[in-house]
């Protein structure tokens, strides 16, 4: 099982570029950040963690920008969203930035979608939180289209495009996981792609969080784990592919003693 490190990367924190250089010293195998464009001020969605939504959220980078500043100054260090909020993307120009995320790191970017909780921040985009599902599964197929095809063309009841041309390709057809629970499983099974659960915090829970993909060939990415030995034993025993831990918005030196402190536990699991 590899292990990697899931933030988000805002104007407040560690650099990303520091940052993704620091994990590739101490042996991390992943980065994996987090999307969103704007928090509406309503703040009518509540957070589903519970509690004020934290400082981060405010001050989040753009994901594709951000990590290709990191794709420049690492070599080995896979490059995940964790994850892109597709349904507020334009498909056509989201196909296009994986594509050249994926050319410029010489196919290190692993694609994390989901379909978000926060209602104000879609409606914004013009989302329709009731047919987001429906709209992912869409652009889910029109964006292989564009990366696999020459001339690429998709018809659908929410996206719609005649035959066209899209450069770069990605090197490889960069791996896809949705995010979410039950209906995120769901929706990996019916694409054949990744799951991207979210940790749970007591290591007995592991086995029945995964059961729902067992014994099918899709991997999985459990995103946002406590530095817990026995929660990453767990993982690895259950058949996750990998686990990241998650790391807190924080200034560069206090993330670098916070990476020490991970490398520490997870050594055994590390390059």
């Amino acid at each position: 099982m590899q292990i990697g490190v899931n933030t988000f990367v805002t104007d407040e924190g560690i650099s990303g570029p520091k940052l993704g250089v620091a994990l590739e010293e101490r042996g991390f195998e992943s980065l994996f950040v987090a999307e969103h464009s704007h928090i509406p001020a309503s703040r009518q969605s509540p957070y589903p963690a519970g509690g004020e939504l934290p400082r981060v959220y405010y001050r989040a980078m753009d994901p594709f920008v951000a990590l290709g500043a990191i794709a420049a100054v690492t070599e080995r260090l896979v490059l995940g969203t964790g994850v892109t909020l597709l349904i507020q993307r334009d498909v056509i120009h989201t196909a296009k930035e994986v594509a050249t995320l994926d050319t410029i790191s010489n196919g290190r970017f692993v694609f994390g979608v989901g379909v978000g909780w926060n209602l104000e921040e879609m409606a914004d985009h013009g989302t329709d939180p009731r047919t987001r599902g429906a709209l992912l599964d869409e652009q889910l197929r029109a964006i292989r289209q564009i990366w696999t095809e020459d001339l690429a063309e998709f018809h659908g009841r929410f996206i719609d495009f005649d035959p066209m041309y899209a450069w770069p390709k990605p090197v490889r057809q960069p791996p896809i996981y949705i995010g979410g629970g039950d209906a995120a499983v769901r929706r990996a099974i019916r694409h054949g792609v990744g799951w991207l659960p979210i940790a749970v915090a007591d290591p007995a829970e592991v086995p029945a969080q995964l059961a729902p993909l067992e014994g099918r060939d899709l991997p999985i990415t459990v995103l946002g784990a406590a530095p817990v030995p026995a929660l990453l034993d767990a993982y690895a025993e259950a058949g996750a592919e990998r686990v990241t831990l998650v790391l807190p918005g924080q200034p560069e030196s206090e993330t670098l003693r916070t990476l020490d402190k991970f490398a520490n536990v997870a050594e055994r699991y590390l390059s």
